[in-house]
C-alpha cells in the first residue's frame, strides 16, 4: 500500500544547473532525466529522487572531503612537523 503524501515535494532545484563529470546537476545531484520529467512525476517517484541526490551529494561531499585530507597529508609541509 503507497503512502499518501499531504505536501507537495519542491523540487530540489539550487540554481546552479551545471553538470558533473557523472552528468548530475552540481546543484541539485539530479540527473538529466530526472530533471526534465519532475513535473511529470508523482510524489512518491519524487521523493524517491530526493532520496537519491542526498545519497550522491554525501558521497560527493565525502570525496571532497577525503581527496583534501589527502592532499594536505601528502602534498604540504607541516610547520609543527619535525622529524626527530
Amino acid at each position: 500500500m503507497e503512502q499518501i503524501e499531504i505536501f507537495t515535494i519542491p523540487s530540489p532545484c539550487q540554481g546552479i544547473c551545471e553538470v558533473n563529470n557523472r552528468g548530475y546537476c552540481k546543484g541539485c545531484f539530479r540527473s538529466r532525466e530526472e530533471r526534465f520529467c519532475w513535473n511529470k512525476m508523482t510524489e512518491h517517484q519524487k521523493k524517491l529522487v530526493v532520496d537519491l541526490c542526498q545519497r550522491r551529494k554525501k558521497r560527493v561531499m565525502a570525496k571532497k572531503q577525503s581527496d583534501s585530507v589527502s592532499s594536505t597529508s601528502q602534498g604540504q609541509d607541516d610547520l609543527f612537523k619535525f622529524d626527530i
